[in-house]
């Protein structure tokens, strides 16, 4: 489950072997820096921290200057343990998208947009309560009776109300690999992927 970070660029169109207009998420993945080797005998298991993304110095937390400092290498913005790597990578080193040259399939994780607080129609596609008529006003988009009056005098836990929607780890699974672009650290995937423009990405063979 070897993979790389990355950052949601924009979306676009293309054209794929049978004529047919495809929908892609363009992904700029890497290059990331080896900043700490997890190890079974250390750390109780095996991974590789990565980062990604440049920052500047000043605000950056002593202890991970020292981090960045063992590595060799100028502070990054995001940080992330991938697992699955073989032990062929050392604290210092570069990886780059040629790890997905025989890749066709990726699993994304990534983190959906906020979208604050909202009712149970948006929510939880709600259909509303009633129509416009018999006197009905302002109940529309009510969720409607929340459980019993008197047993268990309380709601369940888990019941579907109004509340924050999105900011989510969300994790995509199976996504086509189109093309790489080794030069331009690019990544073309088939369909959409969480998050905004601009927001992090963990991509996964």
């Amino acid at each position: 489950m070897a993979g790389l970070l990355g950052k949601k660029i924009g979306m676009t169109s293309v054209f794929n072997d049978k004529g047919e207009l495809v929908a892609c998420t363009i992904i700029k993945a890497g290059p990331c820096v080896v900043t700490q080797v997890k190890t079974l005998e250390k750390d109780g298991y095996d991974a590789l921290q990565l980062g990604f993304d440049e920052r500047k110095e000043k605000n950056v937390p002593k202890p991970l200057l020292e981090i960045f400092k063992k590595a060799n290498t100028t502070p990054k913005r995001f940080i992330k343990e991938i697992k699955g790597w073989n032990n062929e990578y050392k604290v210092g080193d570069i990886i780059t998208v040629d790890i997905f040259k025989d890749t066709k399939y990726v699993d994304i994780i990534g983190w959906s947009k906020g979208k604050g607080f909202q009712g149970v129609v948006k929510r939880h596609g709600f259909a509303g309560v009633g129509e416009r008529t018999h006197g009905q006003h302002n109940r529309l988009r009510a969720p409607g009776s929340l459980g019993a009056s008197s047993d268990p005098s309380r709601v369940f836990k888990g019941m579907r109300m109004a509340g924050r929607m999105g900011n989510k780890r969300v994790k995509i699974f199976n996504l086509e690999l189109i093309k790489i672009f080794p030069e331009e650290h690019l990544l073309l995937v088939k369909g959409a992927v969480p998050g905004y423009y601009g927001s992090y990405l963990i991509i996964l063979k």
